[in-house]
């Protein structure tokens, strides 16, 4: 039976870290919008939502069966009337990204692992409203060069667990290949599974997530706090696969 919503994690899942759809995961895509109803959710802010997929979409796909989850769910949007609107955001006020900020800063200081005068790709801290992201290469960072920088997650294991001896109140979670991302704590994944099932009247057993880092410490890992189903995926291309079982489903 198809699922009444399926959550999609988008880096490493629906796409290559930080790149666009490809022309056969945005057609896969706009198939399964015409089935059931599908949410993407990840750290990454709204444009990056809106470039990596929204605008790769076909012409005709069908939006308002579409809902975004920017900063791993601190945020939730949808189509209507032509428009993407706001539902909610967990907004970190000027204060508290200020916080988070000295707390990376001190913790790539303690462990050695972030040299902040060295060149990076891009901005290495980014705010994203309702989310604080520190990577250590730089936001833009080639996706060859971020595989190489951490494969065992050692690297992004020790700054989270420094970031998080600076913070309390916070949820500090594994992001992207180099990322750290820091959120309100309560603020994850799976309060915003809770939120877009509720606000759709969805019992989370009707519901299933996609995701590539479905495993203890992941950034998936939080969709266990919650009832609905899971299938776990090593890339894209696995992901095509999954679509393309779920269209033949009843």
């Amino acid at each position: 039976m198809m699922p009444k919503l399926i959550f999609f994690d988008l880096d490493g899942t629906l796409a290559v870290s930080k790149s666009n759809l490809t022309q056969e995961m945005a057609g896969l895509l706009a198939e399964l919008l015409e089935r059931t109803r599908v949410a993407v959710v990840s750290g990454g802010a709204l444009p990056q939502f809106l470039e990596q997929v929204v605008e790769r979409l076909p012409s005709n796909a069908n939006l308002s069966h579409l809902y975004l989850e920017p900063t791993s769910g601190a945020a939730l949007y949808e189509y209507q009337k032509g428009e993407w609107h706001k539902v909610y955001e967990e907004h970190l006020g000027e204060a508290e990204r200020e916080e988070v900020e000295r707390a990376m800063r001190e913790a790539a200081a303690e462990t050695g692992l972030i040299d902040f005068n060295t060149r990076s790709y891009g901005e290495r801290i980014e705010f994203r409203g309702g989310q604080v992201s520190l990577s250590a290469l730089g936001q833009q960072a080639p996706v060859a060069l971020k595989r190489e920088w951490d494969p065992d997650k050692s690297k992004r294991h020790a700054l989270q667990q420094a970031i998080a001896r600076h913070l309390s109140g916070y949820h500090v979670g594994m992001g992207g290949l180099t990322t750290i991302d820091v959120n309100k704590k309560g603020v994850d994944k799976a309060y915003g599974i809770h939120q877009l099932c509720a606000r759709l009247h969805i019992h989370e057993p009707e519901a299933l997530y996609v995701g590539d880092q479905l495993v203890a410490g992941g950034n998936d890992e939080a969709a266990f706090d919650t009832e609905v189903a899971t299938r776990a995926v090593v890339s894209p291309e696995d992901t095509a696969v999954l679509i393309r079982e779920l269209l033949k489903q009843p």
